[in-house]
């Protein structure tokens, strides 16, 4: 329903005239991030630069729906290659969460034995595998090579993007899903509304849809200008993503915060009258009703994010200055989007370090020559602060590098830059 222009001289890339939701056209412009590349699409050490797409990073405000989105769409497969290096089994609070979703499930909304699970971008199949050791039939589709790793796990995955004739497949060969899960990708698809049409061919009459996205509200609080980035193409609310399921046919029936990803929202939906609506429901859009979700809301953010920058930029000068050395601690995709915008290179940041059998190792942060280390040198080597990339996660990090022998300072960055001793 949205639609987009043809940018000149992007390629397959388009501009967004019209809200990707309702397909209004009087967007306003709140926030300018700059020029970020595709923050998984990561060059080999030692490789001379080359040319390097970059793409503008522009965040556009509904007023009609409330959606929060992003001006340009890039071009998935630039986005998604085959090679895409994330894998949702490796970090601690997604395994928690995933282990966490189906008993909830149990507890909200009983599943019988035999019936169907599909994960829609199913990555590694960790999400599935915690449904198929509680005894149900699961399957996933999932666009690149962490698809054949779910495969050789047992978790049988449809390698392709989510569309209508995949949804035909899956429910010919397996029958209808009683359950549809998307977390951490009902934001990345390009054309929502054939995405949610090809959930509903997937979907049984009385099935639920769950999702789970960054949330609106957790990075406005939190400063999370990094989470912006051009596989986020909307930032969900309730308000917004309960406007996009209601135009399906489908109603939101159980809303709730989780703390995957720095902050997301995690929502149950279900066709119109099937399922009763929890309390949930209502205490979060009173919620967001309170907190006025607007354009000054937005504004007030953007001049957070000037400030975290700022002071950002003032304390690590203030530690080159000493010539101490800063090393990178982790190399999720929000990592891209503060070194690029923030500024960093290899001569502020020595190096990123990942945990051994990270497929990032190796390799250079998108757009810089900042080398992609194994976690190992960050003990063998003890520079004076590691700048915890993945911030979000810092009290699960700092005691784990710790008891492995860290002794330097740590730079947590955002919502303002701090540093602990």
């Amino acid at each position: 329903m949205a639609k987009v222009e043809l940018a000149a001289g992007s390629g397959s890339s388009v501009l967004v005239r019209r809200c990707q939701i309702c397909d209004n056209e009087s967007l306003r412009s709140v926030f300018f991030l700059g020029y970020l590349p595709p923050v998984n699409r990561m060059h080999v050490i030692g490789e001379r630069p080359f040319e390097e797409g970059f793409f503008p990073a522009e965040w556009l405000f509904c007023p009609r729906c409330q959606l929060v989105q992003l001006g340009l769409i890039v071009d998935k497969n630039v986005l998604f290659p085959p090679e895409y290096p994330y894998s949702s089994g490796t970090t601690k609070i997604l395994r928690e969460n995933f282990a966490e979703m189906p008993r909830e499930v149990q507890s909200l909304f009983p599943l019988r034995a035999d019936d169907l699970v599909v994960d829609v971008g199913s990555n590694d199949g960790t999400l599935l595998g915690n449904f198929r050791d509680g005894g149900h039939r699961v399957h996933g589709i999932e666009p690149t090579d962490m698809g054949r790793l779910a495969n050789q796990r047992g978790i049988p995955t449809t390698i392709a993007f989510m569309g209508r004739d995949v949804a035909q497949q899956v429910v010919k060969a397996h029958g209808p899903a009683a359950v549809v899960t998307a977390t951490n990708v009902f934001a990345h698809m390009e054309d929502i509304h054939e995405v949610i049409e090809s959930i509903l061919l997937l979907l049984a009459d009385d099935g639920l849809f769950i999702s789970e996205s960054h949330y609106l509200m957790s990075l406005l609080e939190t400063v999370q200008y990094d989470t912006i980035y051009h596989e986020h193409l909307r930032h969900y609310s309730l308000t917004s993503l309960q406007y996009l399921l209601n135009m399906h046919g489908l109603e939101v029936v159980h809303a709730r915060r989780i703390p995957t990803h720095g902050g997301s929202i995690r929502v149950y939906a279900a066709r119109r009258g099937r399922r009763k609506a929890q309390p949930s429901v209502a205490a979060m859009l009173a919620e967001e009703a309170r907190a006025n979700l607007d354009e000054k809301a937005l504004d007030v953010f953007r001049r957070n994010v000037i400030a975290s920058k700022l002071e950002l930029l003032a304390m690590l000068a203030g530690i080159k200055a000493k010539n101490h050395r800063v090393f990178g601690i982790s190399a999720p995709s929000r990592a891209s989007t503060l070194i690029t915008y923030v500024g960093l290179d290899e001569g502020i940041l020595d190096c990123v370090v990942e945990i051994k059998g990270s497929h990032k190792i190796g390799k250079y942060m998108p757009g810089t020559l900042i080398p992609v280390l194994e976690e190992s040198r960050l003990f063998a080597d003890q520079p004076e602060y590691a700048l915890l990339l993945s911030w979000h996660i810092a009290e699960e990090l700092i005691p784990k590098l710790r008891d492995k022998g860290f002794a330097g300072k740590f730079i947590i960055p955002l919502p303002r830059p701090r540093v602990v001793e």
